[in-house]
């Protein structure tokens, strides 16, 4: 018999998401990846115990289903989607496509109908019919062959629940019973409204006693008193309710079986989805301990072979507190804090880590400080203000401070008045260096560098009652009065003194031990480490707890004016398309643009028999019809207002006005800065909409903004790399580089060139850094492959150490195993040596643009200690604000300027010079806002 497992995916990432919600699963760069981790499981868990041989999951969308027509508070009540679950719906379905899983949804259907629909459909052809999801509502499609496969919880096993379940489960006797039920009581979760006064136990009696919502309302005669009346009042009601939890059994859903016969997985692209999310334990599950996107073993094993034998150990078993000797002091008295500090006066070097109760700079309050200065041994200073003073002394001094992910504790310090002395080493960015594309928290590195698992907040941390958190509908019928012990909330500060102080010197003591391990193996990376990256720890804190300005008026009123733009593509899109339709349904725009205009002969489609929209596809058509255009402009406006204008108020902090994002050193291998909440680096700036968002950016009052630039700076870089004389002469002379370049590609004089060629040379030197294709090259400028080709190489041509650089750059590093950047930043590629031809080719690419981009982003850096120090020499009122890609904001004290300016583009010019004399230029401007200053 086939097996149909219908995975009801909205559901399953709502409930993975909550599950984690208290203590979420993020990777590396910071992502949230609990709702991806537990879908994935559940996924896992069903190829591998219940062998299936066709599979689906199905989605909602935002489209109002007939339930909302009936009945507009349908659903209505419910919270916003969280962003980050959001955020987590994309890559669900790029995971069921690496796993060739149809997605199944079409606007006005939930993801219940679709089910719903397939599951009886499937009831006559024989199949047997699992329906994957923990809510309550499927128990009506029940049949002799039709299942729920309801997810276990806390780690329990999987439920399979059938007929035989529901008199025990719902108190019925037939499954179509489960929607009378429902009707009558309604669903507090839907905002299904019921009958006022009938609870989960009469409404089983009425209906154990009448069989179904009709037959009672028929035989109201028969009841007494409030229940009688209820009924009779609010039978609409009833009726209503029973329609709105009738899962619809007949939706247009266009998917054959064949359609949904379980295939091979795509191997590459799941393990290069598990390694983007630093998915180990799920790597190891499906591929095995050796594969090679495992970074908890192999990954690990190949980089330890490139930097060295001693550099990593894989332990399968790891310590814990109670195994360890260790000898840790609470200083909890006047005597023990004088011996402290005194201790701490004679160190050369110690580690500190500080106890809070948020992770919020502006909101944390400071509970204590572990200190640690040899292996095994550690001190907790329970935190008051009358310490500050001594406290500032030893942090101020000039002891280097080690820590990890020490930016967060020299923040909170700062808002506390105690600013951090350098030197520091962070144990965070030392391990970046070394291993940039693993995880870096301190859990990870004690378990794999010292076999070690430290203790668990979580497990330590007292509780106190809070009211139910936000969540997925319950998983049981009748819960609905959750108690509050299912509502935990870890809270740091109701932790014994004498436990936090064992948690907290742990947390000192191993990071003490980390930094031993890890000096060794900086080996040729001591320049990124001790003069770029940990000098900018604290000037990235300066950054941050400054902020930026914004004009609440002018996020409106940009808005608005996003809004008015929005309104009218609509209506233009609807014109072309000769009818209004939901332009934010991939399946009618598909079926507008290839099935009506008939855009293309070939159009391609998605496993479930969709018209691709994407992007990408949307991009191969520029041109052929108005809306195409149009639709790429209506999607562009509609993100920019969603990501940014409807989003940045909520990111002004109280206390200041301000807003506060945060610079990540790590999160980009190559060591571009990365900024988070909000993030300012993906403000597009290339197309006319993005840029206005910088108008809202303001300076302070009496203040301008001074906007810095480097100009064409990895195309300067890559020059000097590649010793391209030739590139050189025309950067020397300060010619335009595109114009020099499309006259040498078109053989021509710089006179002749013109817009259209010097737009395509444009598009092919950048294109050069980041290894473009002829293909990718003739579909940016609109032309055939054969003359894109031509194009790439004429350009070789004419700039053959460009070429060379390349070649060598690819032959070295696969002998390597690295590339560099100037500085000596590194980076591995294993994946050079692969047989796969895709995996090979990205990462040859990669090898070729990380010295460029890597010393681009370590240019900028160092220029940023060298202002940050200038601004700091004197009193001055001008403060550095912002790093965007190449440029630096400032707001700018104007009787300052002509005394400041000079310097910092002096700076920044000189921070880091480029073989071969290639001149590095700045631009820079000012004004009433960063679009103006830009």
């Amino acid at each position: 018999m086939p097996r149909l497992f219908l995975l009801d995916g909205m559901a399953l990432v709502y409930r993975a998401h909550f599950a984690f919600i208290q203590n979420p699963i993020r990777n590396s760069k910071g992502i949230n990846t609990s709702a991806l981790y537990g879908f994935t499981n559940t996924l896992l868990t069903i190829l591998e115990k219940e062998k299936p041989t066709h599979l689906g999951v199905a989605f909602d969308t935002s489209a109002p289903t007939p339930r909302h027509v009936k009945f507009p508070a349908y659903k209505a009540q419910r919270d916003e989607m969280p962003e980050e679950l959001a955020a987590a719906i994309p890559n669900v379905k790029r995971l069921c496509k690496a796993f060739h899983i149809p997605i199944l949804e079409i606007d006005g259907f939930e993801a219940d109908d679709l089910i719903g629909t397939l599951a009886k459909r499937a009831e006559p052809e024989g199949f047997e019919t699992y329906m994957v999801t923990p809510d309550k509502d499927f128990a009506q499609l029940l049949s002799a062959t039709t299942f729920m496969w309801k997810p276990g919880k806390k780690g329990s096993e999987h439920e399979i629940i059938g007929l035989p379940q529901l008199p025990e489960i719902w108190g019925v006797k037939e499954a179509h019973q489960i929607i009378d039920l429902l009707g009558l009581m309604g669903d507090t979760v839907d905002n299904i409204p019921g009958v006022p006064g009938i609870g989960p136990k009469t409404a089983q009696k009425l209906i154990a006693d009448f069989g179904s919502v009709e037959e009672l309302l028929a035989n109201t005669s028969k009841l007494k008193g409030k229940q009688k009346e209820n009924l009779e009042a609010h039978a609409d009601n009833a009726r209503l309710s029973k329609d709105l939890a009738t899962i619809i059994i007949d939706a247009p859903i266009e998917v054959t079986w064949e359609d949904l016969i379980l295939s091979p997985r795509d191997e590459e692209a799941v393990k290069d989805l598990f390694t983007e999310f630093e998915f180990r334990s799920l790597t190891k599950r499906l591929f095995g301990e050796f594969s090679a996107a495992a970074p908890a073993a192999s990954e690990e094993s190949a980089a330890a072979e490139i930097a060295g034998p001693s550099s990593q150990t894989i332990f399968e078993t790891f310590k814990k507190i109670g195994e360890v000797p260790h000898t840790y002091h609470l200083a909890d008295t006047a005597e023990k804090q004088a011996e402290l500090f005194a201790a701490l006066k004679q160190q050369k070097s110690f580690c500190f880590d500080i106890e809070t109760t948020s992770l919020d700079r502006f909101e944390a309050k400071l509970l204590g400080v572990a200190f640690s200065w040899a292996a095994h041994e550690g001190w907790y200073l329970p935190y008051t203000e009358d310490l500050l003073p001594a406290l500032r002394g030893v942090l101020t001094g000039p002891a280097e401070k080690i820590g990890h992910n020490l930016k967060y504790d020299v923040s909170v310090l700062y808002h506390h008045s105690v600013m951090v002395a350098e030197p520091v080493f962070d144990t965070m960015l030392a391990h970046s260096l070394i291993y940039p594309d693993q995880r870096h928290t301190m859990d990870y590195l004690s378990e794999t560098m010292l076999g070690y698992s430290p203790i668990k907040l979580a497990d330590i941390a007292n509780t106190h009652l809070q009211p139910p958190l936000p969540g997925p509908p319950t998983d049981d019928l009748f819960s609905f009065a959750e108690t509050k012990k299912n509502s935990k909330e870890l809270d740091v500060s109701a932790i014994p003194l004498e436990t936090l102080a064992e948690y907290a010197a742990e947390d000192a003591d191993v990071t003490w031990q980390l930094a031993e391990r890890l000096r060794p193996l900086i080996d040729g990376r001591e320049k990124v480490l001790n003069e770029i990256e940990c000098p900018l720890l604290p000037v990235l804190v300066r950054m941050e707890m400054e902020g930026i300005a914004v004009d609440p008026a002018a996020l409106v009123e940009i808005g608005g004016e996003l809004q008015k733009r929005i309104d009218e593509l609509s209506v233009s899109i609807a014109k072309h398309a000769g009818r209004p339709f939901n332009l934010n349904s991939p399946k009618q725009l598909g079926e507008i643009l290839f099935g009506e205009l008939g855009l293309a002969d070939k159009a391609k489609k998605t496993k479930t028999g969709q018209f691709k929209t994407d992007e990408a596809t949307l991009a191969t058509l520029a041109g052929k019809h108005p809306i195409i255009d149009e639709i790429l402009e209506y999607r562009e406006a509609t993100k920019l207002k969603g990501t940014y204008l409807d989003a940045l108020p909520a990111h002004i902090v109280k206390e200041t006005g301000r807003i506060h994002t945060q610079f990540h050193q790590l999160v980009a291998a190559t060591g571009r800065l990365a900024s988070t909440d909000p993030n300012l680096q993906n403000i597009p700036i290339r197309t006319a909409m993005g840029r206005q968002i910088r108008k809202a950016f303001v300076p302070r009052e009496g203040f301008t903004l001074l906007s810095c630039d480097y100009s064409q700076i990895e195309l300067r870089v890559m020059a000097a790399l590649a010793s391209d004389a030739s590139m050189t002469e025309a950067f020397r002379e300060n010619r335009d580089i595109h114009t020099a370049t499309a006259a040498k590609v078109w053989g021509i004089s710089e006179s002749e060139v013109t817009r259209e060629q010097r737009s395509g040379a444009k598009m092919v030197n950048f294109g050069i850094i980041y290894g473009i294709s002829a293909f990718g090259l003739s579909q940016r400028l609109g032309i055939p492959r054969g003359e894109a080709g031509e194009i790439i190489n004429n350009y070789f041509t004419q700039y053959p150490a460009i070429k060379e650089f390349m070649d060598r750059t690819i032959q070295e590093a696969r002998m390597s195993g690295y590339v560099e950047t100037l500085t000596g930043r590194r980076r591995y590629f294993p994946d050079l040596t692969s047989g796969n031809q895709t995996i090979r080719g990205n990462a040859e690419r990669a090898a070729i643009n990380t010295p460029i981009q890597g010393t681009s982003a370590d240019m900028i850096k160092l220029a940023m200690i060298r202002i940050d120090e200038l601004l700091r020499a004197k009193p001055y009122r001008s403060k550095m604000l912002l790093q965007v890609h190449d440029e630096l904001v400032f707001d700018l004290d104007p009787a300052e300027s002509e005394e400041l300016l000079p310097k910092i583009l002096h700076a920044m010019e000189t921070a880091l010079p480029l073989p071969g004399g290639v001149p590095i230029l700045v631009e820079h401007g000012t004004g009433s806002n960063w679009l103006a200053a830009h």
